[in-house]
């Protein structure tokens, strides 16, 4: 459907090194805006040989780039970007950021030749020195949070986020502070954004859509039908169209997810204040 984009881009991805859910991804943009979904992560992107950071999402938009424009990205599992990127997640919270803006601007300088070497910003060297830079800060950088595996888990789970604080032992308040600074929103719109991604795959992969509302916890199919538009802007089957193809679905930590963000170019991107 028109709504969900028709993009024809190469995309490809495999698990990063850095490990803890983190995946390098490579992407020649094809012709055609997308709708990128919420998924809570983070991404530190290297698209035509400008950095920048895709913040956390809380709501779809449409990005458009070139044809042919070439992106490298490393995409964060939730919860584990701020310890590289040096800042709370709340503060890229829907944002698309220039890297200058965040580290200093000689660091990104020499991070952008070591990426460019002699080879033009070929895929697999740019997602080595992306990864390179990222252990060499995760090395220097404060443990993170304890909660924040268990904050995912419980969530991804279907509990509630009251029970997810009694798991953890935070309360209310001190839960919803400290989602903030590690996923950029609140728990309860974690719970959300995963909610939605877990339905996401089960309907790409056939289930029936009263089937899906069942499993991940919806009161039932029109709760799912409301809470899938409040958060794409589009209904499920539009995010489920033939223009997708099954190696290019929308949103969520699936392939091509994280690669979409590269569509959206640093020039109107700034920091939340």
């Amino acid at each position: 459907m028109s709504d969900a984009g028709t993009d024809t881009s190469d995309y490809r991805e495999r698990v990063s090194r850095l490990g803890g859910g983190a995946v390098v991804w490579s992407r020649t943009v094809g012709a055609g805006p997308q709708r990128i979904l919420p998924d809570g992560c983070t991404d530190l992107i290297w698209a035509d040989g400008a950095l920048l950071v895709a913040g956390p999402d809380t709501h779809a938009h449409l990005a458009d780039g070139p044809a042919g424009t070439r992106a490298v990205g490393l995409r964060f599992a939730p919860g584990a970007g701020p310890a590289v990127l040096g800042v709370p997640a709340c503060e890229l919270r829907d944002q698309r950021v220039p890297l200058a803006a965040l580290w200093p601007e000689a660091e990104v300088r020499r991070l952008v030749e070591r990426a460019l070497g002699g080879h033009v910003g070929q895929a697999g060297q740019v997602a080595q020195v992306l990864e390179a830079v990222a252990l060499d800060r995760l090395r220097d950088a404060e443990p993170a949070d304890p909660v924040v595996g268990e904050v995912v888990a419980g969530l991804s789970g279907g509990r509630s986020v009251a029970e997810v604080a009694r798991v953890v032992g935070l309360g209310a308040r001190q839960l919803h502070r400290r989602s903030l600074a590690a996923f950029g929103y609140g728990p309860k719109t974690l719970g959300r954004v995963l909610r939605l991604n877990r339905a996401l795959e089960l309907a790409r992969g056939g289930m029936p859509f009263a089937e899906v509302a069942a499993v991940t916890g919806y009161a039932d199919q029109a709760h799912l039908a409301r809470e899938v538009r409040g958060l794409t802007g589009v209904p499920l089957g539009g995010l489920l169209g033939p223009a997708q193809g099954p190696r290019e679905p929308v949103g969520g930590r699936q392939p091509g997810s994280g690669a979409n963000r590269a569509t959206s170019l640093p020039s109107g991107s700034r920091r939340t204040a």
